[in-house]
């Protein structure tokens, strides 16, 4: 494949929003499997098969590469999790069906981790751009789960919700560093734990 410019036979539109998908998508694929700091520009232009200019094109630089990785992993996040919600009808089995979600993606092929969890720790200076995007997917996911968690009980659920976002970080940092399923396990029944708490 000849290396992307802007422009040609589909008159400028199609091939601008490919190279950029393919940008991305080379970014993202090496950024999740590498870790960010380790990965310059050069090899994502190598790798994406485009120039330089086509880069800057479309991102400033490797900080804006890096937000929009994070940004496309918290849509895709915020996908899985709206999904889960609407493929049950009880409160409690909402939860459940969030941490099958979790679960699944500790257990699928080339799982290397939480991506923010991961950034977070290339990028600890909370004041940082990519820090700040850290923080608040974690607060969605945060908020989220919480108000799940309050529809299965007559408590207060913040520390539920703390709780659960907690556990979820525990397996996703021994899900890549141990047994995938039974990490899996032993999350989900830290689950069902917080459930028992919120209706005993």
């Amino acid at each position: 494949m000849s290396r992307d410019t802007e422009g040609g036979s589909n008159g400028g539109t199609g091939s601008t929003s490919e190279a950029r998908a393919r940008l991305l998508g080379t970014a993202t694929r090496i950024f999740y499997a590498e870790g960010i700091h380790s990965v310059g520009v050069d090899r994502i232009i190598t790798e994406a098969q485009v120039t330089r200019a086509t880069l800057y094109r479309h991102f400033a630089g490797k900080e804006e590469l890096v937000l929009a990785y994070l940004d496309q992993a918290d849509r895709g996040i915020r996908t899985q999790v709206a999904a889960a919600q609407a493929s049950s009808e009880s409160a409690a089995d909402r939860v459940r069906a969030v941490g099958r979600s979790i679960a699944e993606g500790i257990r699928s092929p080339g799982f290397r981790g939480c991506a923010f969890l991961n950034a977070a720790a290339e990028y600890p200076d909370p004041a940082h751009p990519i820090h700040q995007v850290v923080l608040a997917h974690r607060q969605w996911f945060l908020d989220t789960v919480t108000e799940l968690l309050a529809q299965t009980g007559f408590v207060p659920a913040d520390a539920a919700g703390r709780h659960l976002v907690m556990l979820r970080d525990g397996a996703m940092a021994a899900g890549c560093l141990s047994d995938a399923d039974l990490v899996c396990e032993t999350f989900l029944q830290g689950v069902e734990g917080i459930l028992r708490s919120r209706t005993a």
